[in-house]
Order: structure tokens, then sequence, then C-alpha cells
């Protein structure tokens, strides 16, 4: 899942892509290598996430949002490709970040960006996640569907300290964007 570049003109830089970066190195090894056990767990939250409840492009467009908020280049890269690969378009892919003013998502897509938001956002003023977001949430999800959703954000939280710390190399299939 690379990103490709765009050719040079002389009024325009070119962007570079994954591809010309095959110099980057993460700081630490595949985590695979040093403990097995966290692709049970990956493959079980996946399966959890992954029961229909919740569409896919929201999950993707959740974790995307969290991507954002941590700064990680790895999540949004990583996010970005999987939301492209599933056939969104660049304009909703793009407009995450803004997702407030853009016209492009559901009322059920936007109460989920609201809610990863909350959730990954200090909030001096309050609870992180109040009643009345909950409520919002809850005339769009039912019960299962908003645990399903809590534990999308879990999952891309989970995974959010292993890229910044860890830097496995944005653009690369999973098994190959780590070099240490």
């Amino acid at each position: 899942m690379s990103i490709p570049s765009t050719p040079s003109t002389p009024s325009t830089p070119s962007t570079p892509s994954t591809t010309e970066h095959d110099d980057l190195k993460s700081r630490l090894p595949d985590p695979i290598q040093l403990f097995p056990e966290i692709t049970g767990m990956a493959a079980a939250m996946s399966k959890a996430i992954g029961n229909g409840l919740i569409p896919q492009t929201t999950i993707g467009l959740v974790q995307l949002r969290a991507g954002q908020i941590a700064g990680s280049t790895y999540h949004t890269v990583r996010q970005s490709g999987g939301l492209r690969e599933a056939g969104e378009t660049e304009e909703r892919i793009t407009a995450v970040s803004s997702w407030r003013d853009a016209p492009y998502f559901t009322d059920a897509e936007r109460v989920a960006l609201e809610l990863v938001e909350a959730v990954l956002t200090p909030n001096p003023f309050g609870e992180r996640v109040p009643d009345e977001l909950f409520a919002r949430a809850s005339a769009h999800y039912d019960d299962k569907a908003l645990w399903t959703l809590t534990l999308v954000i879990a999952q891309i939280c989970f995974f959010i300290p292993v890229a910044l710390v860890a830097k496995p190399i944005p653009g690369k299939p999973i098994g190959q964007n780590y070099t240490k």
C-alpha cells in the first residue's frame, strides 16, 4: 500500500512516495518476533470488531482520525491506504481531518468520528465523553454496536504507541514494515 508519486514539473516539486524511502528504518524489530502471542490478540480484536455491526468504512474512518489525532504517520498512511483499497473517495479520506465542516459523512459516521476525538482529546472542562455525546451515539448504534465502536477505538489505541515508539515503516505491508 504505497502512495504513488506525482511526476515533477519545474513549478511543482515531487512528493516522495514510500517507494522512494527505501532507506527508512524502524526503531525496533517486529514485535511478533519477540511476542508471538500478539498475533492471537490482534486476530481476536479484529474478529470482535469485524462482527458486521459497524461498517468497515466507519472503522477505517475512525481509525484514520485516531492516527491523525495521535500524529502517527504510520497509521494515517495505513488507514488511508485501506480506505482507498475499499473504494473510498479521496474527498472522504482527505476530509476526515476536517469532518465537522465536510459534507461527505453520514450522521452515524459523524458521531463515530466525534466519539474517537472525545476519547483521544483532553477536555479541561468536563468529561471526555459527555452524556449528550453518548446519547447521540446511542441514537445510531445499539449497545452491541456501541461496544464494537468502543473496541474499534481501543484497537487503534493499542497500536498507536507501537507506531510512535517503534516507528514501523509507513506504506510497507505488515511483516515488511520493520527493518531491525
